[in-house]
């Protein structure tokens, strides 16, 4: 492992413990805004630690992953009310039923067509909301696959990972599906995005790994040092390096493009790091499940 200048750490609690920050994205106002997934509310946290909070209508909804869309505001999925919610940066919040029962909405990004791409775990679909909230489900060729985390490819395709099925999915806008098998058996990926070299980067969970996929498919795989680990997050940095997360060992992990990994720890002990983001600023963000997010400065 790579030994770099160890970067500076701050905490801002956010919450109480049994809140769990979860997804985190850096906002149009220069905020953070994140999850609480188990009490269904959306965060604001302003880059000098004031901290907001927004009830949603269903406190036991679930919301996981938060994104910003094309209209200013936050939109973000409620695993368990099977909903996708939009929230202004004034705290107006709406919600959008999904048409499949017991859906399971997790991922969600913005698509190069303007509107809001989702997955659906628990229903092993693709779904897509515009930006008045029409909603078009788009199902996968594999069942029980758990479709998690989605990122718009540099391709003009979303990108996914599929929990359960060991393997990464592209759809098209058309709704065209192709599907990579991971080569690690059980590496059951959870985060992606694209990275600045023109690939999708993922992490492996179940193997503790980080993954590299092309447009082409071809796929290439770095072990972690700590094998058990277990990444869960990931967002790319203007540099062409990606930020992941170690759930499973307090850290905050680095690759470059060429799979050199720094890890950095985190205050405190079992704090569990889930979403990470990275702000225009290049200072990296994670939501830590017990009531905190962290602010990483990189030197």
């Amino acid at each position: 492992m790579s030994r770099r200048p160890t970067p500076l750490i701050a905490e801002f609690p956010v919450s109480g413990r049994e809140a769990g920050p979860y997804g985190i994205t850096c906002g149009p106002d220069g905020a953070l805004w994140f999850t609480l997934v188990h009490h269904g509310r959306i965060g604001r946290l302003t880059p000098d630690g004031g901290v907001t909070s927004y009830q949603l209508e269903l406190a036991s909804g679930g919301p996981s992953v938060i994104t910003t869309g094309p209209d200013g505001a936050l939109w973000f999925t409620e695993f368990r009310g099977h909903r996708i919610g939009r929230i202004t940066t004034t705290g107006t919040v709406t919600s959008f039923p999904l048409p499949t029962p017991d859906a399971g909405p997790f991922g969600i990004t913005v698509g190069p067509d303007g509107a809001l791409w989702f997955t659906e775990a628990g229903a092993d679909r693709i779904g897509r909301i515009t930006l008045d909230g029409d909603i078009t489900e788009f199902p996968l060729p594999l069942s029980g696959a758990f479709p998690s985390a989605i990122a718009n490819g540099p391709d003009g395709r979303l990108w996914f990972t599929m929990n359960q099925a060991n393997a990464i999915g592209a759809i098209a806008v058309d709704g065209a599906v192709t599907v990579s098998p991971l080569p690690t058996p059980a590496g059951a990926p959870v985060g992606i995005t694209a990275g600045a070299d023109g690939a999708m980067w993922f992490v492996e969970i179940g193997a503790g790994r980080i993954g590299r996929i092309t447009p082409d498919g071809a796929i290439d795989e770095f072990a972690l040092p700590d094998r058990a680990s277990r990444p869960h997050a990931i967002a790319a940095d203007a540099d062409g390096n990606c930020w992941f997360t170690e759930w499973g060992a307090n850290r905050i992990g680095r690759i470059t493009p060429e799979g050199r990994i720094d890890e950095h720890d985190l205050p405190g002990t079992s704090c569990e790091p889930h979403g990470i983001t990275v702000a225009p600023d290049g200072t990296v963000w994670t939501a830590l499940e017990t009531g905190s997010v962290v602010r990483l400065t990189p030197r």
